[in-house]
């Protein structure tokens, strides 16, 4: 990989591995993370609330002033901006099952438990994944290809483990 990579934008899907590839890119590099949904959600005990996006969007603008990043998330129809100031975006474009396994994962290892999440697990809230992913599949992706076409020169397309290995190889980052 040329170039030093200060400021990364990770989009894919829910449950395409953004978080997990964000979290080894932020151990490995050092450089601060920002999840978008908690731009989105102000996080509260008693339930999340959705902040207005106005201030959704300031909060994002103060973070892409910043020298160094890591943003992901899900979200693409409000983080132009983040895209433009990327010197890397990454889009996990893996297969729609691959999702599906990872959501009732992630579901059955919070409910246990064994991993932590900014939300409360719940089976309505599995529902919404499960429709966020099918949205994505049926409308979001090729949007969202669009939106990126103009940033081809920044942007790497993941669609497998193996390539996300490959990736981090290839950036010198040890796949822990």
């Amino acid at each position: 990989m040329d170039g030093t990579l200060n400021k990364i934008h990770i989009i894919g899907a829910v449950g395409s591995g953004k978080t997990t590839l964000a979290r080894k890119l932020f151990t490995s590099l050092s450089l601060p993370l920002y999840e978008l949904d908690n731009l989105v959600w102000e996080r509260r005990k008693e339930g999340d609330i959705r902040r207005p996006p106005e201030l959704r969007d300031a909060y994002l603008n103060e973070m892409i002033q910043l020298d160094r990043w890591i943003i992901e998330g899900a979200q693409h129809l409000w983080v132009n901006q983040s895209f433009q100031q990327a010197d890397l975006i990454i889009l996990l474009d893996v297969p729609y099952r691959q999702r599906v396994t990872q959501i009732m994962k992630r579901y059955v290892l919070q409910k246990a438990g064994m991993e932590k999440a900014h939300y409360t697990p719940s089976l309505q809230l599995l529902k919404k994944m499960f429709e966020w992913n099918n949205d994505y599949q049926n409308y979001e992706r090729e949007s969202i290809l669009r939106m990126l076409e103009p940033y081809k020169n920044k942007l790497q397309i993941i669609s497998s483990k193996k390539e996300t290995k490959a990736f981090l190889d290839a950036a010198v980052i040890p796949l822990k």
